[in-house]
């Protein structure tokens, strides 16, 4: 007993020592860190310029050092919280879509990801957040050309400032900031494949993914954050209900309309889900995913109030469209549906995201709950128009997110607004309608240009036959047919000849149907 006492006793020492010395090392590396006589890396102060480091202004050149790295910090980890949210989508729609679809929903979700990455890096970041053109777009930092300038020998890693003077982030790197809205990026295309699913041309997929990236999608994105016109007018969108989820909601909603049903679609009644064990955890994933969302929209960790604010936001928003859309199927069905829960509380994550940081708490909960609803209500219109829309992504991204922008015009408070609606506010806080208006003028310009353009985009497809894959492929399932795989080959086995995609060979389709 004595020896076991000595060993944790030993133990507990090692351990404060460790801890000690751990400690102890941060802080060397944050005083080497926050040196701003480093020659490789140069400080940004918060006009986006060098810090002057002569006559006593070491001290606050080291402040700054630190404000910059503890920012950037707080960012990249929020950001890497938005990115594992497409761990959610693709659970999420995995979950949703049928058996045979599995597959094609994983490798969709993934290699979005993977080509939004590199799309937006070398076109759809210039175009979002390059100088500004006539309100409509931006016009340099294509493949972020201008995030480093080597000077002499030394790397100077450019503020977001300095590439564009409209957006007042001086205390990110270009670098942080593109890794920050890459996520937000990926985001966008990811919601337009769920609605898509089981029946898109894998090609086509590749091609839509790759036009949002680099057009659609960061145009938007330039009206209202970086700089162009809907900035100018003062639209407020803290996260993105308009810049993401209306985006990527209006560009599902007319992709699902113009690729069709699947063939095999019965009206009325929604599908059986292939596994709500995979859309539960895809859930939890988002919701946990959009505390990266949200509160890192702040774009720094200096305002702890504002921080905060936005996080109980988010969480009541989240919470009451689960709560509203489970009461409101039950008060029709008398069943506790475990799917249109989920789709409440997505819905009333997407509504308040774009007035977390502008609303007081007891409107969160009226804005998630009455987006719990609405989310309903669009899942039953788009089943009586007949389209087809797998996972509801128009009724959760599309409507939700339109009526969250509008939100802002009822509830948004005059203390947290800004611009030209500081210290007014809402239409019910007294503010009268001119915010109201403005919101709408933002999101009904974002619907129309997104619906024109997903129009053309998916028209160019469908005419080059690259819309929608091969009749076989309803047939047989996308996954066999596109990827030559099951999620489960023990219950659904891969035949042993796969039919061509590209050829559709009636001898290869007879042997796989077996006809």
């Amino acid at each position: 007993m004595r020896k076991r006492t000595r060993l944790f006793r030993r133990l507990f020492i090692l351990a404060v020592a460790s801890l000690m010395l751990a400690l102890f090392g941060l802080k060397v590396e944050a005083a080497h860190n926050t040196n701003p006589d480093r020659d490789s890396v140069a400080i940004i102060d918060h006009e986006g310029g060098q810090t002057n480091n002569q006559d006593g202004g070491e001290l606050a050149g080291q402040v700054t050092g630190l404000a910059v790295s503890i920012d950037s910090t707080w960012v990249l980890l929020t950001g890497f919280l938005v990115f594992f949210m497409q761990t959610g989508f693709a659970l999420l729609e995995a979950g949703l879509v049928r058996q045979k679809g599995v597959v094609n929903a994983l490798l969709e979700n993934f290699i979005d990801a993977g080509l939004t990455a590199i799309i937006f890096w070398a076109v759809g970041f210039g175009i979002a957040f390059g100088a500004d053109s006539g309100g409509l777009i931006g016009t340099n930092n294509f493949f972020l050309s201008k995030a480093v300038e080597i000077n002499e020998g030394s790397l100077i890693y450019k503020s977001i400032a300095d590439v564009n003077p409209d957006i007042a982030y001086p205390n990110l790197t270009v670098l942080v900031f593109f890794f920050f809205q890459f996520a937000f990026a990926a985001t966008a295309s990811t919601i337009t494949t769920g609605a898509m699913a089981e029946r898109t041309d894998y090609i086509g997929d590749l091609i839509y993914t790759g036009l949002m990236a680099a057009i659609t999608y960061p145009v938007i994105v330039h009206w209202v954050w970086g700089g162009g016109w809907l900035f100018d007018k003062s639209f407020h969108d803290f996260a993105g209900s308009t810049v993401v989820h209306t985006v990527g909601g209006v560009t599902a909603l007319v992709g699902a309309w113009m690729l069709g049903p699947r063939a095999d679609r019965e009206w009325g009644k929604l599908p059986a889900a292939h596994n709500l064990g995979y859309a539960t955890l895809g859930t939890m994933i988002l919701w946990f995913g959009w505390y990266g969302f949200n509160p890192g929209s702040t774009l720094g960790a200096g305002n702890t109030g504002l921080i905060g604010l936005v996080t109980l936001n988010t969480t009541l928003g989240a919470g009451a469209g689960a709560l509203g859309a489970m009461f409101f199927h039950y008060a029709r069905s008398g069943k506790w549906d475990l799917t249109m829960t989920l789709n409440g509380s997505l819905a009333g994550l997407v509504a308040i995201t774009a007035g977390c940081a502008f609303v007081m708490p007891w409107a969160a909960v009226i804005i998630g709950g009455i987006a719990g609803v609405l989310v309903l209500l669009a899942v039953d219109l788009i089943e009586k128009i007949k389209i087809d829309d797998p996972v509801g992504a128009f009724g959760v991204h599309g409507a939700c997110g339109i009526w969250g922008t509008l939100a802002i015009g009822l509830f948004g408070q005059p203390e947290l607004v800004f611009g030209e609606y500081a210290g007014k506010g809402g239409l019910l806080l007294g503010g009268g309608v001119d915010m109201l208006i403005t919101q709408a003028i933002g999101s009904g310009a974002t619907i129309l240009f997104i619906g024109a353009t997903s129009v053309v985009m998916f028209g160019a497809l469908k005419a080059i036959g690259r819309l929608r894959v091969n009749k076989l492929a309803d047939v047989i399932g996308i996954d066999v047919y596109e990827h030559g795989a099951s999620v489960w080959p023990d219950v659904l086995p891969v035949p042993e000849i796969l039919p061509t995609a590209t050829a559709g060979k009636p001898a290869q389709a007879a042997a796989a149907t077996g006809d």
